[in-house]
């Protein structure tokens, strides 16, 4: 009798802490949705939390720190138990830590980074290795065209994200380190096409023996290839960008682009549940993951193709 009772003490506390990690309501905070590395990101998510049977809601910043702030209110009036963000900026985030914190609900950081205030884990990827080893792409395609004369310029990023930051710093370093100049470095507003490719075309103007353009990122790199067009040089500028589009898998191979460093955004969002599940049972947690960047070129992009699709695309969830 003793023995059943004690079993039976057993399987309900194993209920319990189960029962208490199941239907947790989780929000993530985009940065901006209509960016597909965003839209990856939050697969990512989505389908950890499925199989975690939590609960998620998304809310979009719209590139804004203003929607953001007002997102991350939202969710703690949702009474959420935890809030995955992936910040307007590294300055915003600590306005959003700090509100969490009062709130006492764990944050996970998805990218971007923060430049203050307490977290649960930072998810992000070597951005700085990752920008360092596509430079080395677009410098042997250099040498090849013997373009080791001309100039690079840089579409960049906000410079005020440590991502961003990150990402310059290792490109202009393997430049450096090739003796390459740079030509300027323009930064993104709005990440719209039209901003990108005005961008574009004002380093193409601007800069003479121009010979690379990086996008620091992906989704809009059409308007960036429409100014190299129209001013007569698609033989002369070659270009190069951060990031992927489902698209690239024929660009890449074609040589229409160089290449490009590609974060795993899909991957990226699982981690997140993943740290997010080990919180609630309250097993030890990583505090700062760094995922690796696939640096991709026509050279290794069939080998590397599985990889992509999946966690750099999210075209192949499950497998």
């Amino acid at each position: 009798m003793f023995n059943c009772l004690r079993l039976f003490f057993v399987l309900c506390l194993s209920f319990s802490l189960h029962a208490d990690t199941f239907n947790k309501k989780v929000a993530y905070i985009a940065s901006d949705m209509s960016i597909p590395f965003w839209q990856i990101l939050s697969r990512g998510i989505q389908n950890a939390s499925q199989k975690t049977n939590y609960s998620l809601t998304i809310y979009n910043a719209q590139n804004d720190a203003k929607q953001e702030l007002e997102s991350v209110i939202a969710a703690i009036k949702n009474q959420v138990d935890a809030i995955i963000i992936s910040p307007t900026t590294s300055v915003a985030c600590v306005t959003v830590l700090n509100l969490a914190k009062e709130a006492k609900i764990p944050v996970i950081i998805a990218d971007v980074g923060t430049d203050d205030g307490e977290y649960l884990s930072y998810i992000s990827s070597n951005n700085k290795q990752g920008a360092y080893d596509i430079a080395q792409i677009l410098i042997q395609k250099m040498q090849e065209r013997n373009f080791m004369q001309g100039t690079v310029g840089i579409i960049a990023i906000p410079q005020k994200r440590l991502n961003g930051q990150a990402r310059t710093q290792g490109f202009m370093q393997a430049l450096k380190e090739a003796n390459i100049s740079g030509a300027d470095i323009k930064q993104q507003v709005n990440f719209s096409l039209e901003e990108t490719y005005l961008l574009a075309k004002e380093l193409i103007q601007n800069n003479k023996n121009l010979k690379a353009i990086w996008l620091q990122g992906s989704d809009k790199y059409e308007g960036a290839l429409q100014a190299i067009e129209e001013a007569g040089k698609k033989e002369e500028i070659l270009l190069i960008t951060f990031d992927a589009e489902p698209i690239f898998l024929e660009l890449i191979p074609q040589g229409v682009l160089v290449g490009a460093a590609m974060q795993q955004p899909f991957l990226m969002g699982e981690k997140a549940i993943e740290v997010l599940d080990a919180y609630f049972k309250e097993e030890a947690v990583t505090q700062n993951i760094q995922l690796p960047i696939l640096a991709i070129s026509q050279d290794n992009i069939d080998s590397q193709l599985y990889i992509i699709q999946r966690n750099v695309l999210g075209l192949e969830e499950t497998r």
